[in-house]
């Protein structure tokens, strides 16, 4: 499972890096009650929707590269209040990926269960997460708490955008 250029998978992980540090900027821009909003009443709450990526986070670690993993949280859509928990969490489970998927690569090795590349793994997260990240501004714009895009464009997509170095 080696990459071709060690160049190409710190462009990957710089990537997985600015996903995380969007989720991190949009969770501490929530305003106050943002936590509990929901799109619909039937809908998870924003903070079990953080609760969620940081558990499959952890669980795709588990299984398929365990010498990385950390404690998998019982409860998947576990309704988080706390900010700073959240965030402590995130930057965890953002490592332990970070690191199931360089010590792969650089051993050579392919994932125990899932992915034909580890580099594999960061792609589905980074999809998964975008798409959590719309249900989150879904669910803040449903409950009257919106964040004006000139407040989160800075956070997001200048996140993306800028050049590293």
């Amino acid at each position: 499972m080696p990459t071709d250029s060690p160049e190409l998978l710190e462009v990957i992980l710089d990537s997985w890096r600015r996903n995380n540090q969007v989720l991190i900027n949009l969770l501490r821009l929530l305003p106050e009650g943002g936590l509990e909003a929901r799109a619909m009443p039937s809908s998870p709450s924003v903070g079990q929707m953080f609760a969620h990526m940081h558990h499959e986070r952890m669980v795709s670690v588990a299984e398929n590269a365990p010498e990385h993993a950390g404690e998998t949280p019982a409860e998947e859509w576990a309704a988080l209040a706390d900010r700073e928990q959240i965030a402590a969490q995130l930057e965890e489970s953002a490592r332990r990926v970070a690191d199931a998927v360089r010590g792969r690569c650089e051993r050579g090795e392919p994932f125990d269960l899932d992915y034909d590349h580890p580099i594999l793994l960061i792609q589905l997260l980074i999809f998964h997460e975008a798409y959590h990240h719309g249900q989150i501004k879904l669910a803040l714009k449903a409950g009257g708490l919106a964040i004006p895009d000139s407040v989160a464009g800075p956070l997001t997509w200048k996140v993306w955008r800028q050049r590293r170095g």
